[in-house]
């Protein structure tokens, strides 16, 4: 029977490991050594690292390397003549050998449009409160897909914030623990009136912004007032496919975005529109009409093709064949990754009530519950 292979490098900076599968990848000797797993590197308790980079030798090498018969790697190092065992599916996981991830293969990420519509992950209260796997699974769609609806959570005050404590913690901001979107006389926010908004992401006066938010309805009794979803990544993605520019000036120059809608409180940010990580790729999306301020990063002779960029994003968020919409009834939630999925709503009468009750949170407490969901489903121990 096959079975895996290590080679050092002539040098001894670096080994290749050949899986009996047929994979292979090499590790150097210096991350290799930055990441053992002996209880003299890393914390048998926490798993934090116990040593700095300065205390590993400038001349780290590998002296010596052998499979085990259980697939792990063995490690010796030099100089400090130190052995460190790696276990075989750790290595697999952290393979760094590889090409760099594309936008044809976002990983877990799914883009969307309105092909989505009645085809978005839901689930209900009853389900993710009781069923690891289920809040597993509607977690999963939301890192997805970025939004996604559960039905049943209890009509009463505060409960939205219930729904955020399963996976994470509420992020308490000006306007409250929690807040609520209903039409009022004279509203410190526009949310807060029956006028449709424009699809928009919250709060990009803020930085950093809150990455999840969080809307339940209490009551709906108004004619209209659905509420729309846009991909924000996929509509950034089909402004570079079709116009290339328009996509590097939104993403080149910083917008500004301000709120000084309540007493006491002034906020303001400077960031693109779009937003791209280290390798190219989109990693979020600030759009609200409402809270851009006047544009003063911009140069005065791309102002112009600025101007058209920010008209072309716009035209491709209000296009009818990107979003998905959905009416909300009482005890229904959704939540949107705010870095990603824009949300609108559209207008509604000025007779009967229509009482949604929202609040923020961050994705890192939806992320590390669902990775332990994720690895309690893999070993077959399910809290």
């Amino acid at each position: 029977m096959k079975r895996n292979s290590v080679e050092i490098s002539p040098d001894k900076t670096y080994l290749t490991l050949r899986w009996a599968d047929g994979n292979q990848a090499r590790f150097h000797a210096i991350w290799l050594r930055d990441n053992g797993l002996d209880g003299d590197t890393r914390s048998p308790l926490n798993g934090q690292r116990l040593i700095t980079l300065g205390d590993i030798p400038h001349d780290t090498r590998i002296l010596e390397a052998s499979v085990r018969e259980t697939g792990d790697l063995q490690v010796l190092f030099g100089p400090e003549n130190k052995q460190i065992a790696f276990p075989e599916d750790w290595l697999r996981r952290h393979v760094y050998d590889r090409e760099p991830a594309s936008e044809a293969d976002p990983g877990p990420i799914s883009f969307w449009n309105a092909g989505l519509q009645d085809r978005y992950p839901r689930s209900s209260w009853e389900l993710i409160r009781h069923a690891p796997a289920e809040l597993g699974r509607w977690l999963a769609g939301v890192r997805a897909y970025g939004f996604a609806v559960v039905g049943g959570v209890p009509c009463q005050s505060g409960a939205v914030c219930e729904v955020a404590e399963l996976f994470g913690y509420v992020r308490e901001t000006n306007y409250g623990r929690w807040f609520d979107v209903r039409a009022e006389v004279n509203p410190s926010n526009l949310a807060y009136t029956n006028l449709g908004l424009q699809a928009h992401t919250d709060n990009p006066y803020r930085d950093p912004v809150p990455t999840l938010q969080l809307l339940c309805c209490l009551e709906n009794a108004v004619d209209g007032g659905d509420s729309v979803v846009v991909d924000g990544f996929n509509a950034a993605r089909r402004l570079r496919s079709e116009d290339p520019g328009a996509f590097d000036l939104l993403a080149r120059y910083p917008a500004s975005f301000e709120y000084t809608g309540a007493r006491g409180v002034h906020l303001r940010a400077d960031k693109p529109m779009i937003e791209l990580a280290a390798d190219g790729g989109i990693s979020t999306i600030r759009f609200n009409n409402r809270s851009t301020a006047p544009l003063v990063n911009i140069p005065f002779d791309e102002m112009q093709a600025y101007y058209r960029a920010y008209r072309l994003f716009a035209d491709i968020i209000d296009d009818q064949t990107m979003q998905v919409s959905f009416r909300l009834s009482p005890g229904e939630l959704f939540i949107v990754d705010n870095r990603r999925v824009l949300h609108a709503r559209k207008p509604f009468s000025g007779t009967g009530q229509r009482w949604l009750q929202g609040c923020y949170a961050d994705v890192d407490g939806l992320l590390s519950t669902l990775s332990v969901i994720e690895q309690q489903q893999k070993t077959g121990v399910m809290a």
